[in-house]
């Protein structure tokens, strides 16, 4: 017997197809060419696509993972991602955003893993969450984390302290076209940032991390988007 959930599934993917365009596909048969590689947080309530408002296909390459992370381990050395890295080289693509979320299970996990021992229940989980230790580690002795606040508000700094090392890491990267940027955001959906649930905010602008400095790149316009949870 089916599961419900599988029907669900077949029933919307019906509705997609009956809802598209004849040339839906048109531009993008021989090839793709997106905008912005995304790389986000593995979360059933972040949609990549969505939090742009991005419908057209080709526009928008969406790896994901646990904890929004741009490196890999390969023959014992931190690389870039490939999942990242295939549109900046081989698609055209110059353009990567960092996303981060508030209520991060993996900033989570990786806050207990440092301050309480607890540890990661399968390896698959266990090898990204560890990834992610240094990071909350040296997030927790830094002046702008406020550690001895609570849980919840030290997981979603650290959220953001995460974004900017995944950018650090990348613009330090010999394997990222010179001529790409990287900007780092966090996406609000639990009213941390500011009372607009949905809203991505920029907190990292090529490395800059100062809310007024990248507000005034910005037009006017864009300034309650810009944000920073970090003193």
């Amino acid at each position: 017997m089916s599961s419900q959930t599988l029907l669900d599934l077949l029933d919307g993917n019906r509705d997609h197809v009956e809802s598209l365009p004849a040339d839906y596909f048109a531009d993008v048969q021989a090839g793709q060419r997106p905008e912005v590689v995304s790389v986000c947080c593995s979360d059933s309530r972040v949609s990549q696509e969505g939090m742009w408002s991005i419908s057209e296909p080709g526009r928008l390459f969406t790896p994901s993972n646990i904890g929004n992370q741009v490196w890999d381990e390969y023959e014992g050395e931190r690389v870039v991602n490939g999942n990242l890295l295939y549109p900046l080289a081989h698609t055209g693509t110059e353009t990567v955003a960092v996303v981060g979320h508030t209520g991060c299970g993996a900033v989570t996990a990786a806050y207990r893993a440092v301050t309480a021992g607890e540890a990661a229940d399968y390896p698959g989980i266990e090898k990204w969450v560890r990834s992610l230790v240094p990071v909350v580690e040296d997030g927790l002795a830094d002046e702008g984390v406020d550690a001895d606040a609570a849980d919840e508000a030290v997981v979603n700094q650290l959220v953001e302290y995460n974004v900017n090392r995944q950018v650090a890491f990348l613009r330090a990267a010999d394997a990222l076209p010179d001529s790409a940027a990287v900007h780092g955001f966090v996406y609000d959906f639990q009213r941390v940032y500011g009372d607009v649930p949905g809203r991505t905010y920029l907190v990292n602008d090529d490395g800059e991390t100062d809310p007024e400095a990248i507000a005034d790149r910005l037009p006017q316009e864009y300034a309650d988007c810009v944000d920073s949870l970090l003193d």
